[in-house]
Formats: structure tokens, C-alpha cells, sequence
């Protein structure tokens, strides 16, 4: 089996760019498959060198563009299938073009779920376009962007150009309170570099290695005291809901509770559980183990070879909404027997 093909989820909402962005990005990035969904506003803009039978095109630097039919599964086999054949280049990457309204969770549940698919691709990282001229209310009306946001491994700050430096400035402190682990990129007519969308996740395929401190980012969630969040004074806002915040536990965790504590949050507060990630140290394991969820998807584990470094405490980062913080915590000490643990939040985290 050949390794599993890097998989870019490119999100924002109505307008933000994110079709610019994808024309960029595939006159730079040769070997590409770009899954469209149906309902995409706008079409790629550069020539089609070649129809081809069905849902497909043939595009310059031998890309291949793809639209969503149905589910995302049957869409991504086919492509496979295609490869495999030889009837389509052997793209070596792929990026799939969500709606401006669509939620992300969905498509990354799909991705997780369907063993075939996840045996022969992995998702590289979600990626979010934010209208710099539009993003403030955008984020202020809907709660879709605000969610799009907070699932991001990188933010994409578009028409930087044509919005006040004072709206910029602005966006950007409420971006990184809303995804305090998110780099933020301006963005200036779509042109980004190619490699600043790639290895985002826990695997590093250049490097060829696990970097767990970069993907985890523990540092940008400056911790408080628990009960003590502090911050600026909150206004009606979807994201005011929203709290980006730390949690460490000293006393290695029993693996058992410590599933239970999860799957009480995945089952019965999905919803409220934008995202987690955490490096964790397990009663009766010499080595630690990488967890990563969002909302009801729970990703696999990954157990390292070694500790990234001398701190062998368990440390949990999460993105929630609507969900105290301490009782996060508790719930997690509680089931896992770390009582001694520390809870470390913060909803003005800075990058």
C-alpha cells in the first residue's frame, strides 16, 4: 500500500476568496486533485486542457479537477481508481473546495470513518479564508464562520488590501482569541506560497517526523487561574461564547477513565466541543500519546517513540463554546484520577 495522499480542506464563508486562493494554488502546486462541491459559486478560471468522461477535467500542470457527487467517499475512490489506472495523473496531493456555508466537521467525519478512504488518504489541515473587508460581521451574524475559524490549522486573511489598517488589526486579535493555535497569513489576490498550506498536521512529510510541539502550540494559550478566565469585557457577539483555553494534569491518567471523560464530551456536548488536542501520559506506558478531536470525530492515536521533551505532564488544548472551562477540567481529573492536576485557561489568548 502506498503512503496515504495528503488531504487539504479549504473552508470560509461567501465571499472570503477561497476560489482565488484554489486558482492560485493549482497553477503552483502540479499534481493536484481539486474536489469542488456542487454547489460551488464560482469556477476555476484557468483553461481546461481537456474534457474527460464524467465528473472530471484535465487542468494545466496535471492537476485534476473533480466535482463532488453525492458523498465525499464515492468521489475520492473514484479518483483513486482513475490513478491507479493510469487514466488521470498521479496526483500526489489533494484539495477539497468546501462551501461558503458548509460545516467542515462532516467532511473530516468522512475522511476518519471510511476505512478505505482513510487507508489510502490523510487529512494535512483545515484551512480557513477570512474576508478582512467583511470577516467582523460576518463573524458578528454567523455562527458558521465563527466555527469555520475555530477548526483552522491556518487562517487566511483576504483583500487585506482594500480594508482599514484599524479592521485588520482588529480581525486579527479577534482571530487569534477565537484560534489562538492558528498562524495568520494576509493574503493579497490569492497568492500564498504553496508550502504554507502544507504539513500542517501532526505528520511532517518533508521532515519525515511527528512535530507534536508545533502542531500542539500549547505556549498561545496563555494560561489564568481556573475560575479566574479574565479578559475584555464580553459584547453580544456569536464568538463571546466561544473560550480557547489549556488544560494539564500532573498524575499519569488511566487510559479507561480518561476514553470515558471523552467520549462524555464527544457523545453528549459535541456540539459545545469545537476542537481538541492533547499529548498525554498513560498509567503503565513509557511513552506518550497524541489525541486530536473535533466535535464528535475522534481521530486515531498516535503514540510517540519519545517524549518531545523533559515535561511528561498530560496537556490538553480545547476550543469550546458554551462549556465551562472547569468543568473540562473536572470532568477530565475526575475520570482519569489525576485530581492533583492544574487547569490552565484563557479566552484572550495571543499568538
Amino acid at each position: 500500500m502506498d503512503v496515504p495522499l495528503p488531504i487539504t480542506l479549504l473552508t470560509g464563508f461567501l465571499g472570503s476568496g477561497k476560489t482565488t486562493v484554489l486558482n492560485h494554488l493549482v497553477r503552483t502546486l502540479p499534481r493536484t486533485a481539486i474536489l469542488m462541491n456542487e454547489f460551488g459559486e464560482v469556477a476555476l478560471d484557468h483553461q481546461l486542457l481537456q474534457k474527460m468522461e464524467g465528473p472530471m477535467a484535465l487542468l494545466s500542470g496535471g492537476c485534476v479537477c473533480c466535482t463532488i457527487s453525492g458523498s465525499l467517499s464515492p468521489t475520492l475512490k473514484n479518483l483513486w481508481m482513475a490513478r491507479q489506472k493510469g487514466d488521470i495523473p498521479a496526483f500526489e496531493r489533494v484539495i477539497i473546495e468546501a462551501t461558503g456555508v458548509a460545516d467542515p466537521v462532516p467532511v473530516l467525519d468522512n475522511l476518519l470513518h471510511d476505512n478505505w478512504v482513510r487507508a489510502r488518504y490523510r487529512l494535512d489541515g483545515v484551512i480557513t479564508t477570512v474576508d478582512a473587508v467583511f470577516g467582523m460581521s460576518q463573524l458578528d451574524e454567523h455562527f458558521e464562520a465563527v466555527k469555520q475559524v475555530a477548526v483552522a490549522d491556518k487562517l487566511l486573511l483576504t483583500k487585506t488590501d482594500l480594508a482599514p489598517a484599524e479592521v485588520v488589526i482588529a480581525l486579527r486579535e479577534r482571530l487569534a482569541t477565537l484560534n489562538p493555535a492558528a498562524d495568520i497569513i494576509a493574503v493579497t489576490n490569492g497568492e500564498i506560497d504553496p508550502a504554507a498550506i502544507q504539513n500542517l498536521g501532526l505528520w511532517n512529510a518533508e521532515t519525515h517526523s511527528i512535530e507534536v510541539m508545533r502542531w500542539l502550540k500549547q505556549a498561545r494559550y496563555q494560561p489564568a487561574s481556573a475560575g479566574k478566565l479574565g479578559g475584555k469585557p464580553q459584547t453580544e457577539l456569536h464568538d463571546t461564547r466561544i473560550q480557547a483555553f489549556s488544560v494539564v494534569l500532573d498524575a499519569p491518567l488511566d487510559r479507561y477513565g480518561l476514553q470515558s471523560a471523552l467520549n462524555m464530551l464527544t457523545s453528549f456536548r459535541a456540539e459545545n466541543l469545537l476542537r481538541f488536542k492533547a499529548i498525554v501520559n498513560l498509567q503503565d506506558e513509557a511513552l506518550p500519546v497524541v489525541l486530536h478531536g473535533i466535535q464528535h470525530v475522534l481521530y486515531p492515536e498516535v503514540q510517540l517513540e519519545a517524549w518531545p521533551d523533559d515535561d511528561h505532564t498530560s496537556r490538553f488544548v480545547f476550543i469550546v463554546r458554551d462549556l465551562d472551562p472547569e468543568f473540562v477540567a473536572k470532568l477530565l481529573a475526575d475520570f482519569t484520577g489525576a485530581a492533583r492536576g492544574h487547569v490552565a485557561a484563557d479566552t484572550q489568548a495571543q499568538p
